[in-house]
């Protein structure tokens, strides 16, 4: 105890001295936190968007995008091989086709065509939108899934069920989901049914899909839409998860590699990488300057240790004379460190709460803007994911907790242990006879 009083009462020896240590070695901890809770957010950051997005690969026949283009449709089997790649979690597929009253369902469309729906008639006819048919009637869009937990494939931006079931998506049952719009249009609730193909239909379950154009379509299992529409074995739309982002882009090349021309195959690869990308250079940014920080620290408190220590070589010769150990000796100088870094953890600890949020709002403008032209469609691409990178850095804030504040301390303590214990240690190995005389 004697020991560890003695250590902290020379640490206040030369008030002058030691508020000057303090308080540079307060900016040195504090810096070193900032860059620490800087890098502990980042990297909650990053782990939040690869968990989120960029797992997903669309493939598409080629040439053809819904019912536009032209081409070859893709087949189950073509799907099955994808499922056998390394690395695929999940693999979805879909048929898409249209209903027209009057010509294979009795579903009255819940969407009136408008000037938009008209043109598009009259260009389909060689006519224009003045003479188009009075009668036309919008189709009803419908789609054939193996998984309604994937809801790109259905074109709705949500998919809670109103009432009703889902249904089976391995059956080949005569049975469909359909939007509110649809079924309000034609008076249907779960139970009813409808004609379609010439078959009947029945409705298993109401879903809101959040928007109007997908509150008017239906849903069906793969199977039956396929049967029903004698599209028996092809998809129009596979929908492949990766289990990881970081697996995206070898799964992505090896899908390429196994269908070739007759698909074309996109992913959230790019645009999810844009996301991270200024992320990830905040990271690097903020690990090397902990490591400066944490140096300049061990440095200073080095530095100051040497001059300390020779200052009081005269002590060391006593208290080594009188019978001190060598481990006794670097304890009170080890313990003078501790009190001087402890105390300019706490000053640093303050200093970096405060200015954490301002020092990475510096890193994310410098990292925000670095990105802000990466080459030609660099923005335009970020601006599409998730309203961009930018919109990334701006929910970036500081995360400080106790486990933040106790690593703070661990590092104050590091730092004097290392800046105290080496020049304690080579000063305490001389012998007491040469300090008493050279004094």
């Amino acid at each position: 105890m004697g020991l560890i009083v003695r250590g902290a009462k020379n640490a206040f020896r030369n008030s002058i001295r030691t508020v000057s240590i303090i308080l540079i070695l307060a900016v040195s901890v504090g810096m070193a936190l900032v860059m620490l809770m800087a890098l502990k957010t980042v990297e909650a950051k990053i782990a939040s968007v690869k968990g989120s997005v960029g797992n997903y690969i669309s493939i598409s026949p080629a040439g053809i995008r819904g019912f536009e283009g032209g081409g070859e449709l893709l087949s189950n089997a073509d799907a099955d091989s994808i499922g056998k790649i390394a690395h695929v979690k999940k693999v979805v597929k879909s048929i898409n086709d249209r209903l027209t009253n009057g010509e294979n369902t009795n579903l009255q469309p819940a969407i009136e065509a408008g000037s938009f729906g008209n043109r598009q008639r009259a260009q389909e006819t060689n006519g224009t939108s003045e003479n188009a048919p009075r009668n036309f009637s919008m189709p009803v869009m419908i789609t054939g899934t193996n998984d309604l937990s994937v809801t790109s494939n259905l074109n709705v931006s949500k998919f809670d069920l109103s009432s009703g079931e889902k249904f089976d998506e391995n059956s080949s049952d005569l049975v469909a989901l359909i939007g509110t719009d649809l079924a309000s249009k034609n008076n249907l609730s779960v139970n009813s049914t409808f004609q379609a193909y010439g078959k009947d239909v029945k409705v298993v379950g109401i879903f809101d899909g959040g928007n109007r154009f997908a509150n008017a379509s239906a849903a069906m299992p793969l199977k039956s839409l396929q049967n029903l529409s004698s599209q028996n074995d092809q998809v129009s739309q596979i929908t492949v998860e990766a289990d990881s982002i970081d697996t995206v882009a070898s799964v992505t090349q090896e899908i390429k590699t196994k269908l070739g021309d007759k698909a074309d195959v996109t992913s959230q690869q790019d645009s999810s990488q844009n996301a991270i990308k200024p992320l990830e250079n905040i990271r690097t940014i903020s690990s090397y300057s902990l490591i400066g920080a944490l140096l300049a620290g061990a440095v200073i408190i080095f530095l100051t240790m040497v001059m300390i220590v020779r200052e009081r070589r005269r002590e060391i010769g006593v208290l080594k004379a009188i019978g001190a150990s060598n481990a006794i000796v670097m304890a009170q100088f080890t313990v003078e460190a501790l009190v001087f870094t402890l105390t300019s953890g706490v000053v640093g600890i303050v200093l970096g709460l405060i200015l954490s949020n301002p020092v990475l709002n510096v890193l994310v403008n410098n990292s925000g803007s670095a990105q802000e032209n990466p080459g030609g469609g660099g923005r335009q691409m970020m601006m599409r994911f998730a309203g961009g990178a930018q919109n990334t850095l701006r929910d970036l804030h500081a995360v400080v907790g106790w486990e933040i504040i106790l690593y703070g301390l661990l590092a104050a303590i590091l730092i004097a242990i290392i800046g105290s214990a080496v020049p304690a240690y080579l000063i305490a190995k001389v012998r007491p006879a040469e300090v008493l005389r050279s004094e």
